[in-house]
């Protein structure tokens, strides 16, 4: 009787305890602030609304991790250490692209824009704090059109793009009209343009790359089309043109096409983008075109709109000599040549390219004493790694109208069907039967989360990161019009599969969680973190990871660290120091499987405040 009676109660605190935590996310919406700080009414309604039922209590999951006596006596027996916030002169700290640091390295190639990351002895150990008056972003779409001023408090392009209709100020918001220096009609307008030519309705074209991006309008406008760019600007005396497009919820990272290779897999992307971006592509050697001609997948087209472009009729407007802009017309067109682009458009200022599909169509320039090779063995091996004026070759086909590299399906079919890569057994050691078993285990494990956090898949959440993300098959189980994922392939990883993840129609980068994210403070609102901390064990800091994460992630964004429970036993002893709520929780399969998830979300304050909620 005695040990019927145990059991009734421990089963009675095991459901109180699943039920405590669901509600928890539901009363966590009542705390979400967007607009103006006033509350979330969307939040609200799904609080006001929920209940036991709604709380969708999944009676084999224990929720209550298994191993939670074992945490609590490891945190209770050694003294925690807790991050103190750092100074508010911080709030927007770019660790790799400080701005002062910058100005110390070279000029040329764009050098002192590229990352130049802090050495260890000088990394702050400090929590990154929000500005006085922050408050979560609005929910896409509003976000797209709309930024409230004081999570990004910079007027400068408001001045200085004033005529160009980038951005303007109205209140306590800015408002991005959709346009831009080389879409004064519209954002919408251009888009139309570029799609008479480039098949975007279709899913043909699904991944784009925006060199030089401003504030992301081409991105942002092109989500409509279920199009995914990565747009990418440097930190300058613009200030915030990345942060105002995280802001939107538009995919974007610090960075600059200058002396080293952009870190993106060979083959990522169905097209790129240049609107007046002010990259001198026929400089070196036409070495910036042959990087994007790197990263450009086999029939992938290059846009290119604003000078050089029409100089004939412009160069007057544009204020430079006739000459010049001849000249380096003259240039891009004979690179473009020489990497057997063939140009498809000429319209005003706007000229569009598409990449050949093989080698076959490109035999001429194999005697060319101008085509020069890149001999590397590994075309991804791009991390730190200098830019070279040389054409890396196609992989090789059998038949003049094969793709090299592999055909893909239209999205949505590319992003669970077995990837090119894959097939011909480009990433060693990975089958197909092993990459579908991947992405029926993420299904399995996205539907946990939902169980967990019911607000995973209510557009909450818009800008979400994955660390670690493999194949990608986390950002796959949650493919929405409501957010995106950036796929993090750290340097490290044993195999690389970031070809993979642009192959499914998804986006991502590479990175060495060593160092900091190109990013701003307060710039994602989920964060996922499968096995990071035990691929990072003796390479880095774990608490150095733990503050980029807090650095990173929005005020009440959510984190989810998926590892084994040594590992998060460690993680979650960590965070206990800093202003996060945890819950450690049992695997989906239940309390003996070693791998744990860790949910935690971070807390509610601005400078200068203690104060939580």
């Amino acid at each position: 009787m005695a040990i019927k009676s145990d059991n009734k109660t421990r089963s009675s605190v095991q459901i109180f305890i699943v039920f405590s935590l669901c509600c928890f996310f539901y009363i966590l919406g009542a705390w979400q602030r967007s607009g103006f700080g006033k509350g979330d009414s969307i939040a609200l309604e799904m609080t006001n609304s929920a209940s036991a039922a709604d709380c969708n209590i999944v009676p084999s999951l224990n929720f209550e991790t298994h191993h939670a006596g074992e945490s609590s006596a490891l945190v209770a027996s050694t003294k925690v250490k807790t991050f103190e916030p750092c100074s508010a002169r911080y709030t927007d700290y770019t660790p790799c692209h400080d701005q002062k640091r910058a100005m110390t390295f070279p000029r040329e190639s764009m050098i002192y824009r590229e990352r130049h990351c802090v050495p260890e002895n000088e990394k702050l150990r400090c929590l990154v704090p929000a500005p006085k008056g922050y408050v979560t972003p609005f929910s896409w779409p509003k976000s797209r059109d709309y930024v409230p001023y004081a999570n990004a408090p910079y007027k400068a392009l408001t001045v200085e793009k004033a005529i160009q209709n980038w951005i303007q100020y109205e209140g306590e918001v800015f408002r991005f009209p959709g346009g831009g220096t080389q879409f004064p009609q519209g954002a919408d307008k251009y888009i139309d343009q570029l799609a008479s030519v480039i098949p975007m309705e279709n899913g043909t074209v699904r991944t784009a790359l925006d060199t030089g991006c401003g504030v992301a309008s081409w991105g942002a406008y092109l989500w409509s089309r279920n199009v995914r760019a990565m747009s990418f600007a440097p930190r300058d005396s613009h200030e915030a043109q990345v942060q105002f497009a995280l802001e939107r919820g538009v995919p974007a990272v610090i960075g600059v096409l200058g002396s080293i290779k952009l870190p993106y897999p060979t083959r990522a992307f169905d097209m790129a983008h240049c609107s007046r971006c002010l990259i001198p592509w026929g400089a070196n050697d036409g070495m910036y075109l042959m990087e994007v001609d790197r990263v450009l997948r086999p029939g992938g087209y290059w846009i290119l709109s604003g000078p050089p472009i029409n100089w004939k009729v412009n160069y007057k407007a544009w204020q430079r000599p006739r000459e010049d802009l001849q000249e380096e017309q003259r240039r891009i067109e004979e690179t473009a040549k020489l990497l057997c682009w063939e140009k498809k458009y000429e319209h005003g200022e706007i000229a569009i390219w598409q990449k050949r599909l093989n080698d076959e169509a490109c035999r001429s320039r194999q005697d060319d004493p101008r085509a020069n090779f890149c001999k590397t063995d590994d075309t991804d091996d791009v991390w730190y790694k200098k830019m070279e004026a040389c054409i890396t070759p196609y992989p090789e086909t059998s038949s003049s109208d094969e793709v090299a590299g592999g055909e893909l399906q239209v999205f949505p079919d590319r992003l669970n069907s077995v990837p090119p890569r894959i097939s011909s057994g480009s990433v060693s050691g990975v089958t197909a039967d092993a990459y579908e078993d991947d992405n029926r285990q993420w299904k399995k494990h996205v539907k946990a989360y939902k169980r967990i956090n019911g607000l995973l898949d209510t557009g909450r959440y818009r800008n979400i990161m994955d660390m670690n993300a493999g194949f990608g098959g986390f950002a796959a189980a949650i493919e929405s019009q409501k957010l995106w994922v950036m796929n993090v392939v750290p340097t490290i990883a044993e195999k690389n599969r970031l070809g993979v993840v642009y192959e499914r129609g998804l986006i991502g980068i590479y990175h060495d969680w060593c160092e900091a994210f190109s990013t701003y403070p307060r710039t994602y609102d989920l964060i996922h973190a499968n096995h990071l901390f035990s691929l990072y064990k003796n390479k880095c800091n774990a608490d150095d990871i733990l503050l980029e994460m807090d650095r990173i992630l929005r005020p009440e964004g959510a984190v989810i660290i998926r590892d084994d429970v040594d590992t998060l036993i460690k993680v979650k002893r960590i965070i206990s120091g800093m202003r996060w709520d945890s819950k450690l929780v049992d695997h989906e399969d239940g309390p003996l499987v070693n791998e744990k998830v860790l949910i935690a979300v971070k807390q509610y304050w601005v400078t200068n405040s203690t104060a939580s909620h």
